[in-house]
């Protein structure tokens, strides 16, 4: 590989690296999946959850966001 293809290589992955979620988000995510799933059912249905619906988002996985997230 010599020295321009090499930095091609580093603009590629630096582009689809800046696309993939970071770990910040992807803690936050995780936090507020967990919290998500230990409310009671009066405070999910407060912010317009059901029990299933909750249970639903919070057994996503933590890159399983939009992709404005990652951005």
């Amino acid at each position: 590989m010599n020295a321009l293809s090499h930095f091609g290589f580093l603009r590629n992955f630096r582009r689809t690296a800046a696309a993939r979620p970071t770990l910040r988000t992807l803690l936050s995510v995780a936090k507020e999946r967990h919290a998500l799933k230990s409310l009671p059912a009066d405070r999910l249905e407060d912010i317009g959850y059901s029990a299933s619906e909750a249970k639903a988002e919070a057994d996503r996985p933590v890159w399983d966001v939009p992709r404005h997230w990652t951005r």
